[in-house]
């Protein structure tokens, strides 16, 4: 899976946060993914967990087009939510497990994958099956200490810390050894976007 690998090297080489935006309609969710952008983050995952999720990954991926940023379908946890992510031109898929015919199928048709993981077991099967990106979650149930923990067994695997992390406690679980952080509301919390600003390797476009 080194095409996996690539996808997110690229992806992640140049800041390590990125934005999940679950629930939101369409018009919304662009209207974050936009001030996301604008904040310097290139990561936008849209979960698609309704007909209604699904619409406003369609009208985010547009946004993407234009803005020159990837989109990915976020709890692809079934071969059919796949097929929706494809359909609607996700460039890579997000779960909060490890499925590894999901996996499969999603690298099969194109799209990289992030599986979800909570425990050294989960990491070496995924590692074993070629991902070396994975995604902890939910962290902040996982607290600070796991990353401290899983770094000492896996210094090789890319962690991204997902669940309860926002603006102001990314910068621990960055500090503990994940590799990204993923924040969702913080970007709808005015207080919260300059220290999101704060996390990005450069000054960006100030965020509207």
């Amino acid at each position: 899976m080194a095409s996996v690998d690539d996808f997110f090297d690229s992806t992640f080489a140049h800041n390590s946060v990125m934005a999940i935006l679950r629930g939101y309609t369409p018009r919304r969710t662009v209207e974050l993914a936009t001030r996301a952008w604008e904040l310097g983050i290139d990561c936008v995952e849209v979960p698609i967990q309704s007909l209604a999720a699904v619409e406003a990954l369609v009208a985010t991926v547009a946004a993407g087009r234009d803005h020159g940023r990837v989109v990915g379908a976020g709890t692809v946890i079934s071969l059919e939510r796949l097929e929706q992510a494809i359909t609607a031109g996700a460039a890579f898929t997000v779960a909060p497990g490890l499925d590894l015919t999901v996996a499969r199928a999603s690298l099969a048709a194109g799209l990289a994958h992030l599986p979800g993981v909570a425990t050294a077991s989960e990491i070496q099967h995924a590692a074993d099956h070629g991902m070396r990106w994975v995604k902890a979650f939910p962290a902040n149930s996982l607290g600070t200490s796991w990353f401290h923990g899983m770094r000492g067994p896996f210094p090789e695997i890319k962690i991204v810390a997902t669940g309860g992390i926002n603006a102001r406690n990314a910068s621990e679980y960055l500090g503990a050894g994940a590799d990204v952080v993923a924040v969702g509301s913080a970007l709808e919390d005015p207080a919260q976007l300059e220290l999101l600003a704060q996390l990005m390797p450069s000054a960006p476009t100030t965020a509207r």
